[in-house]
C-alpha cells in the first residue's frame, strides 16, 4: 500500500463525512465502544481541570470526557463532523467546540496550560515533520504532572503513518519529557498514557 507523504488536508475528512456521516462508526462498532471504556478507564485521574482533545469527530468521546473535565477544549479539522458534535453535546457546561487543524492552528488556550491531552486515532494522518510539531506543542501544552493520552489503529491503513509509527514517532519527538504510565496492547489498538515531567 502506497502511503502519502503528506499529512492528511482537512478537504479529505470533509469528503468523507459528505459521503457518510459516521464513517468509523463511532456509534455502532463494538471497537469503538469498548475502546472508549478502556480509554476512560486508563485515566490516571477521576478529574481534570482543564483538557485538549484533538479530533473530537462527531463527539462521542467527548461526551464521555465532558464527565471528568472542568473545562474541555475539543477541536477536529472539519466542520461537517462538529455539527453532529455540537448536537451531541447541546448545553454541556465546560465544553468547547472548535474547528482547527492542529498543529499550525494549535489553540491559543494552550499559553495557560492542560492536565490533560487526548489523542486518539489521529496522529497518523501527520506526515513525521507535523508529527513532530504535534508532540512538541502537546509537551509545551501540558501542564507539569499532566497526562497525555494516545490511542491508536494498529492494521494497515492508508494514512500517512501506522498506528505504532505514529505513537513511536511522538514519543521519540518528545523525548523525556513525558514518562509513560501505562502502555496497553489489544489486537487493534494501542493505548498509551504518559506524564509531563
Amino acid at each position: 500500500m502506497k502511503r502519502p507523504s503528506e499529512s492528511l488536508p482537512a478537504s479529505y475528512f470533509e469528503e468523507l463525512y459528505g459521503r457518510d456521516p459516521d464513517p468509523w462508526g463511532f456509534e455502532r462498532w463494538d471497537y469503538e465502544r469498548d475502546k472508549y471504556a478502556a480509554t476512560l478507564a486508563a485515566l490516571p485521574r477521576e478529574r481534570y481541570g482543564s483538557a485538549l482533545e484533538v479530533g473530537c469527530s462527531i463527539g462521542v468521546l467527548t461526551l464521555a470526557l465532558s464527565a471528568r473535565c472542568d473545562r474541555l477544549l475539543s477541536l477536529d479539522a472539519a466542520e461537517a463532523p462538529l455539527a453532529a458534535a455540537r448536537a451531541r453535546l447541546d448545553g454541556r457546561p465546560g465544553v468547547t467546540l472548535r474547528r482547527a487543524r492542529v498543529p499550525e492552528e494549535w489553540p491559543a488556550e494552550a499559553a495557560d496550560g492542560f492536565d490533560l491531552i487526548v489523542l486518539s486515532e489521529v496522529l497518523y494522518y501527520f506526515s513525521r515533520d507535523d508529527l513532530a510539531d504535534v508532540a512538541a506543542r502537546a509537551v509545551a501544552s501540558l501542564r507539569p504532572g499532566g497526562d497525555a493520552v494516545l490511542v491508536h489503529w494498529l492494521p494497515e491503513a492508508p494514512y500517512p503513518l501506522g498506528g505504532d509509527e505514529a505513537v513511536e514517532g511522538f514519543l521519540d519527538a518528545a523525548g523525556a519529557a513525558l514518562r509513560p504510565v501505562l502502555a496497553r496492547r489489544e489486537p487493534l489498538y494501542r493505548l498509551d498514557v504518559l506524564r509531563r515531567a
